[in-house]
């Protein structure tokens, strides 16, 4: 079920770059992606700001989660909504993956234009154009989609658009004050029934523990659920829960009489911010030791006062939605202290004690990789030693 078309992601190095490649060197114009690449050209050719990944920890990252998941016999289907990039699916899926997760139709259809075989859509699906698009691929090529449903008027919407085409759905568990899903066991059997009765396959439940105020007891209440419906599923039944945080809580309390699948996504880059702060390694030693792939480079444009460096990347170029990057070091290994206190449009304010010089280049660390991905279709991916680049991943957002 988790076939993948190998040879639609080779086909992207035939791609041949030209000025819309806003983040590779201009002299990398004219050529292919597989000849730009066989160059291996140096990373600090590349215009500022730069944003790489680190090959040796994509790779680390995906092998440790493997083994997690693998010796806690959970499945995982990595979110794809992260860097929805198909040669991480591939390295994903190559790793042990069970499929890949997505919010939205137009995700689901870029994993099919690389024949991922197992689609979670861990979302409702509603939309009059999303739903054509998936009963055209299931006649097209049929494949194992799953979706999730929180109330009969979802039911009744997805059942009209598939025009009797039978999906596994999974009844969504959601927490008070949170966002979709059922609030209460007895409303999420409500919408079991309401399945069974449009001729949908019932597969299991589904949840996000993020924006549960108590994460404990929203696991507790989306496998008393499932405890509730294992009886009346015919088949293997599917339990989906796991972001990036608290994926050792779900490892927990939710394994049972079914396949437990997680989907989180943001491990494969990590980052230097929140989920450094917050992955589950902080407080179980026991759980994957995953490091931040992030290579981010920006050069001082300006020192206009003592104490204030003006450094070249602003939020079009950083994520800021889960805390402002954070100054490492110059591209000599001098560590860099202080903080950047904001961000314009493209400027950075570092407010620091390190002496610096204008045109110098300074490492950040970054917070919430899933918004990093998105802000080039381009990312160079870098050797062990940081600056030669063996690789452009290609994203599809």
């Amino acid at each position: 079920m988790t076939d993948f078309d190998h040879a639609a992601v080779h086909a992207l190095a035939d791609e041949r770059l030209d000025w819309r490649s806003r983040s590779l060197p201009a002299g990398l114009s004219g050529l292919t992606v597989a000849e730009a690449v066989a160059r291996r050209p140096d990373l600090r050719d590349f215009p500022g700001p730069v944003v790489a990944l680190d090959a040796a920890d994509l790779e680390h990252n995906t092998a440790a989660m493997a083994r997690w998941c693998a010796r806690r016999d959970l499945s995982l289907a990595p979110h794809g909504k992260t860097s929805m990039a198909p040669a991480l699916f591939a390295r994903q899926l190559a790793a042990g993956a069970w499929g890949i997760t997505v919010a939205t139709a137009a995700q689901a259809r870029v994993c099919r234009e690389f024949g991922v075989g197992r689609v979670l859509l861990a979302n409702q699906l509603v939309d009059p154009a999303g739903l054509a698009w998936l009963r055209a691929e299931l006649d097209r090529e049929p494949f194992h989609f799953l979706c999730w449903v929180d109330s009969a008027a979802t039911v009744e919407i997805l059942a009209e658009g598939l025009g009797g085409r039978a999906v596994d759905v999974l009844v969504e568990m959601g927490s008070p004050g949170g966002r979709t899903g059922a609030r209460t066991v007895a409303e999420g059997l409500a919408v079991a029934s309401a399945v069974r009765s449009a001729g949908l396959r019932l597969a299991g439940v589904g949840g996000y523990e993020g924006p549960a105020k108590d994460v404990v007891a929203y696991l507790g209440a989306l496998r008393e659920l499932a405890e509730a419906l294992r009886p009346s599923i015919d088949g293997e039944m599917v339990v989906t829960a796991g972001g990036s945080t608290h994926f050792d809580e779900v490892a927990r309390t939710l394994p049972g009489p079914w396949r437990t699948v997680l989907r989180s996504g943001a491990y494969i880059a990590h980052d230097d911010g929140h989920y450094a702060a917050a992955t589950p390694h902080t407080r179980d030693a026991d759980a994957p030791v995953l490091r931040s792939a992030w290579r981010v480079w920006a050069q001082v444009h300006s020192l206009p006062e003592p104490g204030r460096a003006i450094l070249g990347a602003g939020k079009r170029d950083l994520p800021q939605d889960l805390g402002l990057p954070r100054p490492l070091h110059t591209r000599e290994g001098i560590p860099v202290d202080g903080e950047v206190t904001a961000l314009d449009d493209q400027h950075a304010y570092l407010a620091t004690g390190t002496e610096l010089r204008v045109g110098e280049w300074v490492r950040l660390g970054i917070s919430h990789p899933c918004t990093l991905f998105d802000r080039t279709t381009l990312i160079p991916v870098v050797a062990e030693d940081g600056i030669t680049v063996v690789d452009l991943l290609r994203t599809f957002f």
